[in-house]
């Protein structure tokens, strides 16, 4: 791959010596400010106020460029890529949910989040179109219900990727977001009823990926974000079972599918064998479960299990760039839990390779056209890209002290 301006390297563990002299960033605008009109979320633009910070300008162009090819404001529903070619019309619900978070986070941001509050309101009450009450435990469909859509198999880990973001809604509105709490609670209950109770199967207990027939797999994006789930719950609450499901979730993927190399190897299949593959977001939920299981039992270690692994994941993904090898909606997972757990552990390393992501994408894949992500060449853009890099964007220009709300 050629490049017109000059790459410097991903940030790892390994470079800690390296790096204490300074960045080396090849994209000026990851530490410089400049003036720049500021983006409302409908789109439209008003005058510059002072000099704003790149990754701040950069977040309201990726969300504007989101709301504007991938958006429908009649039906508030989300195309899947853009341009649409063939296949359901709107999105299914992991990536509808990867935009509702990409939002809250927009919302987050001090000084012009409240522009973006109506918006996250709008993508709430668009989710329940993919709500399914005729099934007990409820929970979301991956395709839009009747009559939007022909709903879908429910998968456990689209259904936690949205308790997080109900239990984001209510750190955002000052933790008193009783609805939001309600709903976790209920996805928490549909991600214990996964679990598997037949004793006699390989590497037994986990919680399945899906409750479609033509998968029996168990996977750590399938148990780790329950726990996440679980152990905020936890801390909300006090309730002790979530605390001992969250524990019961977190040990059996530290049980089976932990690798000598301190990363999370991504499933077991039903007849024993492992899918070996270490996708970024594996490692960003076990970080984020060990960080929060820190804080819910004040062990020390599941503080040390969760810093190796980040420790582990920065030198693996930075050697050979293989960040680019990841899709960026798993790295924008994985950042997320890096930095709540820099709000307890602290690591500068941690936020340099996020900026060093961030710089790099903007400045290989961006289309200054069009503000859209092409991570994938001339093909169609994904909803999940975009929000992404949204998401990552906005995450860097929020104030540190408030990344323990992320999720």
């Amino acid at each position: 791959m050629k490049h017109s301006v000059p790459i410097s390297r991903p940030f790892s563990t390994s470079r800690r010596g390296a790096l204490a002299g300074g960045l080396g960033l090849a994209a000026v605008a990851a530490t410089g400010w400049q003036a720049a009109p500021s983006a409302h979320a409908d789109g439209t633009t008003a005058p510059a106020h002072g000099r704003l910070p790149a990754h701040l300008i950069r977040a309201q162009q990726a969300y504007n460029a989101l709301q504007k090819y991938f958006y429908d404001p009649d039906s508030h529903f989300y195309l899947e890529q853009y341009p649409y070619t063939d296949g359901n019309p709107w999105s299914y619900v992991w990536p509808f949910g990867q935009a509702m978070v990409a939002t809250q986070v927009m919302s987050g941001i001090p000084g012009i989040g409240r522009r973006y509050r109506s918006d996250v309101d709008d993508r709430f009450r668009a989710l329940e179109a993919y709500w399914n009450n005729q099934t007990d435990p409820p929970g979301y469909d991956s395709y839009l219900r009747p009559p939007a859509g022909q709903g879908g198999d429910k998968f456990y880990d689209d259904n936690e990727w949205l308790g997080l973001g109900f239990l984001l809604r209510h750190n955002l509105n000052g933790r008193g977001d009783r609805t939001a709490l309600t709903k976790a609670e209920q996805i928490f209950d549909l991600v214990t009823y996964g679990w598997d109770t037949d004793a006699s199967h390989p590497c037994p207990g986990g919680v399945f990926w899906t409750q479609a027939s033509w998968s029996h797999d168990r996977n750590t994006v399938s148990n780790a974000p329950g726990a996440e789930i679980g152990l905020r719950l936890y801390l909300l609450t006090g309730k002790r079972s979530y605390l001992d499901w969250s524990l019961k979730m977190y040990d059996w993927v530290r049980s089976y599918l932990l690798a000598p190399n301190e990363l999370y190897w991504d499933n077991v299949h039903m007849d024993g064998s492992i899918d070996r593959t270490q996708w970024s977001y594996n490692q960003g939920v076990m970080i984020g479960a060990g960080a929060l299981l820190y804080r819910a039992t004040g062990r020390r270690q599941y503080l040390d299990q969760a810093r190796r692994t980040a420790a582990a994941a920065l030198d693996f993904y930075a050697a050979d760039e293989h960040y680019f090898d990841q899709p960026a909606e798993f790295n924008a997972i994985f950042f997320a839990n890096l930095l709540q757990l820099s709000t307890i552990a602290p690591d500068r390393l941690y936020q340099k390779a996020i900026r060093w992501y961030a710089d790099q994408s903007y400045q290989r894949y961006r289309d200054p056209a069009t503000g859209l992500y092409r991570f994938d060449g001339d093909n169609p853009v994904t909803l999940l890209h975009q929000s992404a890099m949204v998401r990552i964007e906005g995450m860097l220009s929020w104030s540190p002290r408030d990344y323990r709300k992320l999720t």
